[in-house]
């Protein structure tokens, strides 16, 4: 399971142009589910992405971490494209739908997180607060 957590000041998901999530700061993640993932990398993942300590304390250093801040979570399935041979990306290690959709609803829930619409074609928008991007990944 990849993870891109990115510390925003806020974000929104649309789909047909109304929206559909939205935050002030906290994380956007963008999370890719694949294929050998299982409930257990989910909760890992999930707990790792709430334990990150990207936050600024009282003296300006990033050492907190996430707290009552809020989340948005979109299905990100592109996170496993592989474009090493070619120009076209192969999403052969990304799971199916109904594989990635269960863990992907698990992990939002266990960060009690918004979400975006999995599958449907989204518009994100972010304000990128930093800016900090992570890129986590966890498997079996």
């Amino acid at each position: 399971m990849r993870a891109l957590v990115q510390r925003v000041s806020r974000a929104a998901v649309r789909v047909g142009g109304a929206t559909i999530s939205e935050i002030g700061p906290g994380f956007l993640v963008l999370l890719g589910v694949a294929h050998d993932d299982d409930e257990a990398v989910a909760d890992r993942l999930a707990d790792k992405v709430r334990a990150l300590r990207v936050f600024e304390d009282a003296d300006g250093r990033m050492n907190e971490a996430l707290g009552d801040r809020e989340v948005l979570v979109v299905s990100q399935f592109t996170l496993y494209g592989d474009a090493r041979k070619g120009n076209r990306p192969s999403f052969v290690a990304a799971a199916r739908p109904e594989h990635a959709e269960p863990l992907y609803e698990r992990f939002r829930a266990r960060l009690g997180a918004r979400g975006g619409a999995f599958g449907e074609h989204m518009d994100v928008e972010l304000v990128n607060d930093g800016p900090v991007t992570l890129l986590l990944e966890l498997g079996p």
